[in-house]
């Protein structure tokens, strides 16, 4: 019976006689598959031959050898030699040109020198935290292909204009949780020193990662200059944020007051927690660990106050910076223990924004150093544009925050309103 299905288009003969007689040939030299000269190189010539052959007789309305060159009107005027880069390595092929200088290829632009995928793995590798030294060498031992460091800075310079973009999109006008941090970067301005890069990142209602933009600062990281971030997202249409989640920073709280009133501030408990060992001994971390964590998985606020004095009385004596540090931030971290269980575990720390400082580190790290803050700031926003390439990420979230923002939907009735983009 005949098959209903369409059949997959089949190679020709003389497709399976051109391939097998390249194949011997390669065999009969020695050739690579890949590399200059290559196999692979040889194919990908002829076809981007055949296809420029393909175009410029489609321009010109006639196959070649079918008029005369002499006659009126346009026509061929013999090929050009470029080398273009191809994810197999640099081939050199020839295009043809038309008398006039009407021909526009297609296929290969004029002045285009690499095809589609070479840009894409230079921009992966600069991601990566690769210099563009590093990413020539790599190109040249893989692919055998030599691109010039200054062409490597070229591409990764596209990224500016989409940063540029990015940067100043508009925003929901409600965000359910939005987690701010600092990392540092080293900036050789004069001299190298550390600067704050400032990163913002929400939770959309419907329960996706969405970060806000990047900031570069200059000096320590600075509650005045999170004032100045926080206006700025406000002015992208953010209207309302549920809750902001942040360190122990001084004078923070009061910079979000400024600019979402309702807004309730969380201290992230694992900052708390850091900064209580930088009070301690090491011998004592783990102890000091196990004696607070009934304090922040206390049911109640009360029951946690409770928790907090017995640590005090048994670990005040010895530490009293620790106790100082709790009682200090006791106000912004106390407001997660009202809410339930869903909520808090999704809110009590900072891993959310964590895990995407942990990748922009390693980029950084590989780095080392960078000449200026903007050299800096497309470093952290390639890192952070290639965080979820084969978006499992996205879909991880999403089943992540459905409880809890099912919770923030009754503890929060009225203020969280379903948003598109």
């Amino acid at each position: 019976m005949e098959d209903t299905a369409v059949a997959r288009e089949e190679p020709g003969a003389s497709d399976r006689e051109l391939v097998g007689r390249l194949v011997d040939q390669a065999r009969t030299e020695g050739l690579d598959l890949v590399g200059e000269n290559g196999l692979l190189g040889r194919l990908t010539k002829l076809v981007l031959e055949s296809a420029l052959e393909g175009e410029i007789t489609d321009h010109l309305g006639y196959d070649k050898h079918e008029r005369a060159a002499g006659e009126a009107g346009n026509s061929r005027n013999g090929t050009r030699a470029k080398t273009v880069l191809t994810d197999v390595g640099p081939v050199e092929i020839t295009v043809p040109r038309d008398r006039n200088g009407s021909f526009e290829p297609k296929i290969v632009r004029k002045r285009q020198r690499r095809l589609s995928g070479v840009d894409e793995m230079v921009i992966s590798l600069a991601a990566k935290g690769l210099t563009t030294g590093e990413i020539s060498a790599h190109l040249a031992e893989v692919y055998g292909a030599e691109v010039s460091k200054q062409t490597i800075s070229t591409i990764t310079d596209k990224a500016i204009e989409g940063m540029t973009e990015w940067q100043n999109r508009p925003l929901d006008p409600v965000y359910p949780v939005v987690f701010i941090d600092a990392i540092h970067v080293k900036i050789r301005d004069g001299q190298v020193a550390n600067r704050p890069v400032y990163v913002a990142l929400a939770v959309t209602v419907d329960g996706e990662r969405d970060i806000l933009g990047l900031w570069a600062g200059d000096g320590g990281e600075g509650a005045k200059f999170w004032l100045h971030v926080l206006t700025e997202i406000k002015n992208r249409g953010v209207a309302d944020a549920l809750m902001v989640v942040c360190d122990g920073l001084k004078g923070l709280p009061d910079a979000i007051e400024a600019v979402w009133p309702r807004t309730v501030v969380q201290t992230c408990v694992v900052h708390l927690l850091r900064a209580s060992f930088r009070y301690a001994a090491r011998q004592h971390w783990d102890a000091i660990a196990k004696a607070l964590r009934p304090v922040y998985t206390a049911p109640t606020e009360a029951a946690a106050l409770e928790r907090f004095y017995e640590f005090a009385e048994a670990w005040g004596g010895r530490y009293p910076a620790i106790v100082k540090l709790w009682e200090n931030a006791w106000a912004e971290f106390v407001p997660f223990l009202s809410f339930d269980a869903e909520i808090r575990r999704v809110i009590c720390s900072t891993n959310a924004i964590e895990s995407v400082n942990s990748r922009i580190r390693r980029a950084v790290k590989a780095r080392g150093h960078f000449p200026n803050e903007q050299a800096a700031l497309k470093c952290v926003y390639m890192a952070i544009m290639s965080l979820d390439p084969t978006g499992k990420g996205r879909k991880r979230w999403i089943t992540r925050w459905k409880a809890a923002l099912n919770a923030f939907a009754i503890t929060f009735e009225g203020r969280l309103t379903p948003t598109s983009r």
